[in-house]
């Protein structure tokens, strides 16, 4: 019976997700968004585009830091190719060790932040793509929270 009486507030859920315009998949096991989130993106001199989507007073990384960040990767048709969320595990990195647009875009939040990226080729894995997941030419987009700098 427990199940049954859980269904009204999942459908609620689903409901406020896809009223806010976002995917269900994109958003598994995020955590909070601020309210006042811009729903615009800022594109960079590189052509990486972001928004901050929880701000934080944390130090930010440098480029040569290891960072521990949970994320979840998708295409531009909306096909996950990867998240960190669904193995369960956060990620732990040298930041110059991923493509460049994370190199670039994580140096822009703090501990704590959360941010959703938008990688055009030339920032992530360029014309050849990531056989087996990633097309060549393929624009990426991320969502990812900095948990830790180390």
């Amino acid at each position: 019976m427990k199940l049954f009486s859980a269904i009204p507030t999942m459908l609620l859920v689903f409901g406020l997700v896809f009223l806010s315009g976002c995917s269900p998949q994109a958003e598994v096991g995020l955590s909070k968004v601020d309210a006042d989130a811009p729903t615009e993106f800022t594109e960079t001199e590189s052509g990486l585009k972001y928004r901050i989507l929880r701000k934080s007073d944390g130090p930010k990384p440098s480029a040569t830091d290891r960072v521990t960040v949970d994320y979840t990767g998708w295409l531009d048709n909306g096909t996950e190719f990867d998240s960190s969320y669904a193995r369960r595990e956060p990620a732990t990195f040298r930041l110059n060790e991923v493509v460049p647009g994370w190199t670039e875009g994580l140096q822009l939040i703090g501990e704590g932040g959360m941010i959703e990226l938008e990688i055009p080729y030339q920032l992530g894995y360029g014309p050849q793509g990531n056989p087996g997941s990633i097309p060549p030419y393929a624009t990426l987009h991320f969502k990812v929270e900095l948990h830790e700098i180390q």
